[in-house]
């Protein structure tokens, strides 16, 4: 049996840009999705602490280092710069070894950084 379980998550994260006129998706500074072992163009979660807004979308490499996390395209609607987010990701595997498998967790500090 397969089942979905938390494979990742960035645990309030600072939005620093909301960016309507963009491509949908999430920027993400590239240390952050190191840390949380996330990748380019997967999808994940943005939960908006704020405001209780839920949305899926997929990640977009931003520059390393700099404490981006940007809300780009229709998902701009959804917060502002100065809300905290929670981004997770989920992975499907075997139901045995999700009963072992420990997530990636990351806790930002000021300005987004590790």
């Amino acid at each position: 049996m397969q089942i979905e379980v938390l494979k990742s998550k960035i645990h309030r994260a600072v939005i620093t840009e909301a960016n309507l006129h963009y491509v949908g998706s999430l920027t993400l500074d590239e240390d952050l999705m190191d840390a949380a072992n996330i990748i380019e163009n997967e999808k994940v979660q943005v939960v908006n602490v704020n405001n209780g807004e839920r949305l899926e979308t997929y990640v977009i490499k931003g520059k390393r280092g700099s404490g981006i996390v940007c809300l780009n395209g229709p998902a701009a609607r959804r917060g502002m710069a100065g809300d905290l987010v929670v981004v997770i990701s989920y992975a499907l595997m075997d139901f045995e070894k999700a009963k072992s498998f420990k997530p990636w967790v990351v806790f930002p500090k000021e300005e987004n950084k590790l």
